[in-house]
This record gives C-alpha cells, sequence and structure tokens, in this order.
C-alpha cells in the first residue's frame, strides 16, 4: 500500500516551522548580543520599531496613545515580535520546499533591519551590524537545522518524493540551537546590563544640589483632597510619559556633556553635569501637558522641578532673542536618542521658569523622565518644549529647520490651550442621590485659572470652588457641590484663564496643536429605593 503523501509531508511541515522559529530565536539572540555591544537602540526590534512609529501616519499614532495609553511601546513591541514568528514559520515552511530561496529571504529581512536602523537619527553605520550579524546567524541555524531533518533515502527506494526525517539528528540540533541561544541571550543581557550600570550608579550617587531659590511649600488648600481627585503635585512613578523612545535610553551623568551653539551663539558653550550645576539652581512647580491629550485625557501633570534657568544660559552663550534683535528664533533640542525639538526662542528668554532640569519632586530624574537632564518650559505643549535626555541646544530658525514632530504634521509653536478636566465621578458611575462631589483640575500654564464652572444636562453654568493658586504655571484643583437628583445626567465643566478669555466647546482633535472643547462625564443617579428609575436608560 503506497504511503499517504499528505501524512508523510505533515512531520516534514512542522520540522520547518520549528526550524523557522528557532533560527529566528538564534538570530535575535546574536543580534542582540552585537547590539548590547555597540548601541541598544541598534537592535532589530529596536529599530524596526522607531522605523514603524516614524512612518505610522499621525491619526494611526494617536488612535494607539488613546487605546493603549503609555502601554503604546509594550503593544508595538510585541507586535513586531508576533510579525517575526509569522514570518519565521513562513520561512521554515519555504524552508522545507526550497532551502536557497528561504535563506534568501531571510538575508533580506535582514536588510530591512540593518536599514531600519540606519533609519534612525544619530545612527553610523556599525549599526546596521546587529541586523546583518543576526540574519547571517538565522540562516546559518535555518540550514543547519533544515538539512538535520533529513537523511539519505535507503538504497533501491524511489527518488520521488520528500526524503525521510533523521528526528535524532533535528532533535539534537534542536537542543544545541536552544542552548547556544539561551547563553548568547543571557551574555547580551549581561552585557546590556553592565553598560547600563554606570549610568545607574551614577543617578544612585548624585545628590540635587540645594536650590539657590527655592521653591515656597504648596500653599494650603491648593490639594482639594477630594476622593476620588488626585495628589495636587503627581507622583513621579504616576507622572505620564508619551515619547517615541522603544529602549528607555540611560545615559551616564559622569560622561554627559552638554553642547549650545548656531546662529547668533557668540561663546558657544560645551558643559558638564558639574560645570552646569555651578550656575543658580531654582525650584518651580510646572505643570506639563502632552499635544496628545484629549480632552479630558490623562496626559497631564504637576510636578516641583529643580535646574537651572534656560533663558540665563542662552544669554552666557550671548543668544539675544528676536524682539532685541537676534538672528535665531527657534532654539532645536537634541536627545541622545536623536529626538529633535524645536521650541521658541523669545518663550524661553521671556522671563518664564524655563529650566534645564535635573530633579522632580525632590528627587534626580527618573531614567524615564530624562535624567540626567531634560528642559521644562511652561505653557508649551511638551513635543515643543520639553525635550528628555538632553545632549544639545542649537539656536536656528523656524523657516531653516522643522523638529521631528513638525515634520510629521505637527504646529512648529503650540502654546497650551486652556482645558478643565472632571475627574470624579467618573464616567457612567453609578451613583446615590443626595450631595455629590464634581472635581477635577484645570490648566492653562502661563496664563493661569481664574474660574472653572460646572453645569449639568445642559442649563445654566455654576461656578466651582476653586483650590489655591501656586501660580501661573500649575493647575488648579475645583470642587462643586452637586444635588443629584435621579437618573441619568450629563456634567459639563470649563475654564476660565488669567486673561479672562473662556475656554471654547467647539471640539477639535489633537492635531495639529493640541485639541479643545469641554470635557463631558454621563452619569446615573440612583432612586431613593435603590434602583435606577423608571425609564432611566440602563444600558
Amino acid at each position: 500500500m503506497e504511503a499517504d503523501p499528505s501524512r508523510s509531508a505533515r512531520p516534514r511541515r512542522v520540522m520547518g516551522a520549528v526550524s523557522g522559529i528557532l533560527a529566528a530565536v538564534a538570530g535575535l539572540a546574536f543580534a542582540q548580543l552585537a547590539a548590547a555591544a555597540g548601541r541598544p537602540e541598534a537592535s532589530p526590534v529596536t529599530a524596526v520599531g522607531g522605523a514603524v512609529v516614524d512612518l505610522t501616519p499621525v491619526a494611526v499614532r494617536e488612535w494607539a496613545i488613546r487605546l493603549f495609553g503609555t502601554s503604546d511601546k509594550l503593544v508595538l513591541g510585541l507586535g513586531i515580535l508576533a510579525a517575526l514568528a509569522v514570518f519565521a514559520v513562513g520561512t521554515g515552511l519555504l524552508a522545507v520546499r526550497h532551502l536557497p530561496a528561504a535563506i534568501a529571504v531571510t538575508g533580506g529581512f535582514g536588510l530591512v533591519g540593518a536599514l531600519a536602523a540606519l533609519s534612525r537619527p544619530e545612527a553610523s553605520w556599525r549599526d546596521a551590524l546587529p541586523s546583518l550579524v543576526g540574519a547571517a546567524v538565522s540562516a546559518g541555524a535555518l540550514y543547519l537545522l533544515v538539512t538535520a531533518g533529513q537523511r539519505s533515502r535507503p538504497a533501491g527506494t524511489s527518488q520521488g518524493g520528500p526524503a525521510a526525517m533523521d528526528r535524532r539528528g533535528f532533535g539534537r540540533l534542536v537542543v544545541a540551537v536552544l542552548a547556544a541561544s539561551a547563553g548568547v541571550g543571557l551574555a547580551a543581557r549581561r552585557l546590556g546590563a553592565h553598560g547600563s550600570a554606570d549610568a545607574t550608579a551614577s543617578r544612585a550617587r548624585f545628590v540635587l544640589p540645594r536650590p539657590t531659590v527655592p521653591a515656597p511649600p504648596v500653599p494650603a488648600g491648593a490639594d482639594l483632597r477630594v476622593p476620588g481627585l488626585g495628589p495636587f503635585l503627581t507622583p513621579n512613578q504616576d507622572f505620564y510619559r508619551v515619547d517615541t523612545a522603544l529602549v528607555v535610553p540611560r545615559v551616564d551623568a559622569d560622561t554627559w556633556r552638554l553642547r549650545i551653539h548656531g546662529e547668533g551663539v557668540t561663546r558657544p558653550l560645551s558643559l558638564d553635569l558639574r560645570e552646569l550645576l555651578d550656575r543658580p539652581v531654582v525650584e518651580h512647580d510646572i505643570t506639563l501637558t502632552c499635544v496628545s491629550n484629549e480632552v479630558g485625557g490623562p496626559y497631564a501633570g504637576n510636578a516641583r522641578w529643580l535646574g537651572v534657568r534656560l533663558g540665563d544660559l542662552l544669554r552666557e552663550a550671548g543668544v539675544r532673542p528676536p524682539s532685541r534683535g537676534g538672528p535665531a528664533d527657534q532654539l532645536v533640542a537634541r536627545s541622545v536618542d536623536g529626538m529633535t525639538i524645536g521650541t521658541p526662542v523669545e518663550a524661553v528668554m521671556d522671563g518664564r521658569a524655563a529650566l534645564l532640569a535635573v530633579g522632580m519632586n525632590g528627587r534626580p530624574l527618573p531614567f524615564a523622565h530624562g535624567f540626567p537632564v531634560r528642559m521644562v518650559v511652561p505653557g508649551l505643549y511638551g513635543y515643543v518644549s520639553a525635550c528628555k535626555w538632553l545632549t544639545e541646544l542649537r539656536l536656528t530658525t523656524f523657516a531653516a529647520y522643522d523638529a521631528y514632530w513638525v515634520r510629521r504634521s505637527w504646529a512648529q509653536q503650540a502654546q497650551v490651550k486652556t482645558q478643565a478636566r472632571i475627574d470624579t465621578p467618573r464616567p457612567y458611575a453609578d451613583l446615590s442621590p443626595g450631595r455629590v462631589a464634581v472635581a477635577g483640575v484645570a490648566w492653562a500654564q502661563h496664563r493661569g485659572i481664574e474660574r472653572v464652572e460646572v453645569r449639568v444636562d445642559g442649563a445654566a453654568w455654576q461656578e466651582a470652588r476653586l483650590g489655591t493658586s501656586d501660580g501661573v504655571d500649575t493647575w488648579r484643583q475645583w470642587v462643586w457641590p452637586w444635588e443629584a437628583t435621579p437618573g441619568p445626567h450629563t456634567l459639563e465643566v470649563r475654564a476660565t484663564d488669567g486673561t479672562g478669555a473662556v475656554q471654547t466647546g467647539a471640539r477639535t482633535g489633537t492635531v495639529p496643536d493640541g485639541a479643545t472643547g469641554w470635557h463631558t462625564v454621563n452619569v446615573r443617579v440612583r432612586a431613593l429605593g435603590g434602583g435606577l428609575p423608571a425609564g432611566a436608560d440602563r444600558q
């Protein structure tokens, strides 16, 4: 009886799929080792992920931030690994049918990773090596696994049909590849940890200087302490993080330097951290807001920052603002990972508390928030003011240079728009009738908040009680006591800034310069008996 060709081919397909996965694992392990020996940002997953972020349309990126929040980078990394797994299985299946073609496809995939690495800011030719090394190892492992899984046919058998499998030889090689991949992966992990150990140690040794001009204590009454309303100063671990860094840079403070140069700079500066902090150090409470923050969104936080006044440092370098005849109207900040952020020179030098910050809420900056030095400029969205992991400041013009986000459809300049947010009650909350504290925060950095109003079901606006002001650069908490009656209700809030301008109710998206509109929260109030009133929407 002749063997069923489909049944005889099934083990070979399984062998091919396993071979493809193992070859990909081996390639990634060696690529990670090569990246750890050079630049971690050059690893294939990180490089491809960064290129995907660069090429993703703005609308898709904003959708991902809305859907996944600050986990968007984790989701992207997992998505790349999942796509790689599918590709690896397909390549393995191809290999059992046509091995040379599968090896060529593997090499092409490595070339894609190399090109992605070379496309990253601050890339050099060495950044292509991890992907090329990984592709070479993957192709070699695929060849060995597939050929080991086959043996010569016994003498006298038909030369037609697929070769039989050598399960024992294949199994031995599977174990060998797994062991080698695990060993190399562990070495890459240790090498990477060693590379970041100096940075970690430098942060542990770093002692924040005493401020020459300390911030006054947060005034009594600034924090209303309403249940469901967050603290006035956002804890470091809760502060939002939105950036493009798939791997958080870990910069050694002992080797960090800042360069200041460009148009109108008559005395270029190159400073290490100690030299930077020889200048007067000041403290200031500042609320930061991301331009990707939708109406009512979470991407705003308030902290006490410690650092050196950026305007004073630019004046030391001989810079004059445009209003005083300076040739440069844009300050381009560059991060160690190549990110560029363009800030109006006039805003930095107009007297506001624009800082090169080293401290956040009484502690050195966390690595995720820019250690050792970042920019903080009140009144401007983060994408035009808040460069993390700062390494260079270059004076130029908006006409001559578009920073990273401007090349991706965002406005060149973007002042933070007046916003108010309802933090409690939460959307679709099920409330008891009677007194309910409606509370939240409002911000209009560098203009301040003068008034917050709330209304229910489109009725007249009611003025809320504001927390004590901590200056024009921070948000203000607010609370309004509502006598809630049974049924479904819609709460709305709006703010008036320090100039007397009332927040617009016109809804716009985040692109190109920040969202507008009133935050709206729908809630339900139970009937006195405990259930929803008759006819109330139970959806």
